[in-house]
């Protein structure tokens, strides 16, 4: 068992009072380390735990930070600092803390486990300590770890694929029974990878990563994937997996389903009191777009669906209109009761200068969206044309 302590912290103290939410976290553009991958655990008696990565020409590409805060997310704590983790999910399972993802950009799959509420990390240095899959380029984001028919399932991708980013990405699965030791690379079943291609979606189709484990109305595990294109927005991909984890099948003439936001990264979530599935993505309204969706995050919508494939707007949640350096992305957030609780890659005004775009993000924050479920309606001059 390793402890990694927090490292001492120099850097200039933003202006907090112009940043919606609450910042868990800041890192100044002039510092060319921007904040990425954010994630979120609610532990048994009401701890919250929060991580994020560090990317850009001034990171390391291989570390994430860990904070907690015990009065609801009104305020966080710095806890711990993990070299080699990166692009990483929290998730609690069976009485532990873990965070799964890569060991640095392009890193071999790793997990940890925490005993201690995310102060302290076991290390992955071989098959029965967390080094899952080793030997290869791997890539996945904060995304739902589902438990489904006994097993626990978590999508990722490798960068094995031809060509360059986008297209290089193949999705697979990963499983394991929920009793067995996650630490233990013999744990998991690994699906075959499966690779795309640029034709797709009339040659707008740019590749798919980030993918959610998903249950399906009807009972089978999905793998629900971002889907990058240009110019035309909110596409994601159906990946079918098969019950026992090993085949990843799809039929790229059934399987994209229009999904507001879906050339950003995402998380969903089904609610069984809605029997709705419900997303927090950077939904691109109709007078925001200007052909680049990818690069289009100045706005946080909550889009809901009963079907998984049939997706509707049903609120705006954060909204900045400048494009160019606001930014409200890659959120992660779980049911709590009436509420959502969430952390957001967010790029804004911070009385530095800013961020250094909308993507290069300068906070981490958290927000409560508080009575979700009846939420509805979209602000006039975002809506339809």
């Amino acid at each position: 068992m390793t402890t990694a302590s927090p490292a001492p912290d120099d850097r200039p103290e933003p202006d907090r009072a112009l940043v919606p939410g609450v910042v868990i976290d800041h890192s100044p553009a002039s510092s060319r380390q921007y904040i990425g991958s954010p994630s979120i655990a609610a532990l048994p008696g009401g701890m919250y735990v929060a991580s994020h990565d560090f990317f850009g020409p001034g990171s390391t590409r291989d570390t994430t930070v860990v904070f907690a805060s015990k009065d609801r997310g009104a305020s966080w704590t710095r806890i711990a600092v993990i070299k080699g983790q990166w692009w990483s999910t929290l998730f609690f399972h069976r009485g532990a803390l873990y965070l799964m993802g890569t060991s640095r950009e392009y890193g071999e799959t790793v997990i940890r486990r925490s005993d201690d509420r995310g102060f302290s990390w076991t290390s992955p240095v071989d098959s029965s300590s967390g080094l899952l899959l080793p030997g290869q380029r791997f890539h996945c984001a904060p995304v739902p770890v589902v438990e489904h028919n006994g097993r626990i399932w978590r999508a990722m991708e490798d960068a094995e694929g031809p060509g360059g980013w986008g297209e290089h990405f193949r999705a697979f699965m990963m499983s394991a029974p929920v009793d067995a030791d996650l630490l233990r690379a013999e744990s998991w079943t690994v699906s075959r990878p499966l690779g795309s291609d640029r034709s797709w979606l009339d040659g707008m189709f740019g590749g798919w990563l980030e993918g959610n484990a998903v249950v399906t109305p009807d009972g089978q595990i999905v793998d629900l994937l971002r889907v990058d294109t240009k110019p035309e927005a909110g596409f994601a991909a159906l990946v079918h997996i098969s019950e026992d984890g090993n085949a990843a099948t799809f039929d790229p003439e059934a399987d994209f389903i229009r999904f507001p936001g879906g050339a950003k990264k995402f998380t969903v979530r089904y609610d069984p009191r809605t029997q709705c599935y419900w997303s927090l993505t950077n939904w691109v309204p109709p007078r925001f777009d200007l052909g680049q969706p990818g690069r289009t995050r100045n706005t946080l919508a909550l889009v809901a669906s009963t079907n998984l494939r049939d997706w509707e707007v049903r609120a705006v949640v954060l909204h900045h209109p400048d494009v160019e350096h606001h930014g409200f992305q890659y959120v992660d957030w779980l049911f709590e009761g009436e509420d959502l609780i969430a952390v957001v890659r967010t790029a804004f005004d911070d009385g530095l200068g800013g961020a250094h775009n909308q993507h290069d993000a300068n906070f981490m924050t958290f927000h409560r969206i508080e009575n979700f479920r009846t939420l509805d309606g979209i602000p006039p001059d975002l809506g339809d044309d």
